[in-house]
């Protein structure tokens, strides 16, 4: 049977990705807009407006789902917490509902993203994953017995905060930990170690980019190891490390058969998998040492595209 087309929108801390997705695992319809800085009337107001437009281009699409970088009440789509937008206690689900006129079902982006690559992607065919995005933060999601597992009141999963270096790095936002995983090894957090390498070594590229222009982030990283530089390569590694150190730690609760890794620090590729996969290999305990470690499939799109299946799935539901 034909399926009906669903709008699917993945709300990050830096952007917010809106798509119309029908039958196949791919947009038909998509659009990305800048989301930091915003207020929560700001977050809401753009969610709706994206939303809008969505419809206004394919007037079919029957359903929204949204995925939010927060911890989320489940049952109410209340966004209790979150480390990179200011949407704590924001009841995003009623008051998208009441702006867009179509049903909106809310989830966590983890979530939905594991959803994706469970049903198209990576974890495709598996009973048993995990999947960890790696954005502006870390966002986490765990796919059980063929489920999307949430926790008692739908806030579980957050497998960013699990603690790698308890003398590391703060954790950003409403976090009270020190050295988690997403201030360990986020795009944000590859940020800060592109500038520690290039204050530390001013004559490798990193440092000559930092002496040009002031300042170097994940991108510069990104583009001095690719370009050959070592130190850049070194940071990068560094960060693989930390975050095989809780792919260990995860392997050994869950014994996946597949841990998927998305968010836009994929980019990074081998460079990054490579040493999060060898820690794995070395440190997990037999049989959970022999977890694939694998890089998401979908892409960037994957929270846009489970949002949108998510979306289907609750309007059928209900």
């Amino acid at each position: 049977m034909e399926q009906v087309e669903t709008i699917g929108a993945d709300l990050g801390g830096t952007k917010l990705a809106v798509g119309v997705v029908g039958g196949a695992p791919e947009a038909v319809w998509q659009e990305e807009v800048p989301s930091r800085g915003y207020s929560q009337e700001d977050v809401v107001n753009l969610l709706a407006q994206q939303i809008n437009k969505a419809r206004e281009a394919h007037p079919g699409a029957t359903a929204a789902g949204v995925g939010v970088p927060a911890t989320i009440d489940y049952e109410t789509g209340l966004a209790i917490a979150s480390n990179n937008l200011d949407i704590d206690g924001l009841p995003v689900r009623d008051l998208l509902s009441e702006k867009v006129g179509i049903p909106v079902a809310i989830d966590n982006d983890g979530n939905l993203a594991m959803l994706a690559e469970a049903l198209y992607g990576a974890a495709k065919g598996a009973d048993h994953a995990l999947l960890l995005t790696l954005g502006t933060g870390i966002g986490g999601g765990i796919w059980l017995n063929g489920e999307i597992y949430r926790g008692a009141t739908g806030a579980g999963a957050e497998l960013g905060h699990i603690v790698v270096d308890i003398d590391g790095e703060p954790c950003p936002g409403s976090c009270p930990n020190r050295g988690c995983i997403e201030s360990m090894a986020s795009g944000t957090a590859l940020g800060r170690l592109a500038r520690e390498a290039a204050e530390k070594h001013p004559d490798s590229e990193l440092g000559r980019r930092l002496a040009e222009r002031g300042t170097v982030d994940a991108k510069d990283l990104d583009a001095a190891a690719r370009g050959g530089d070592g130190v850049a390569t070194e940071a990068i590694e560094l960060a693989g490390h930390f975050l095989g150190q809780a792919l260990v730690s995860l392997a050994n609760i869950f014994q996946p058969q597949v841990i998927v890794l998305g968010g836009g620090a994929i980019a990074f590729g081998e460079r990054l998998v490579g040493p999060a996969r060898t820690e794995v290999e070395r440190y997990a305990l037999d049989p959970m040492n022999k977890t694939r470690v694998e890089i998401a499939k979908l892409g960037p799109a994957a929270g846009m595209i489970g949002a949108a299946a998510f979306g289907r799935m609750e309007a059928e539901r209900d």
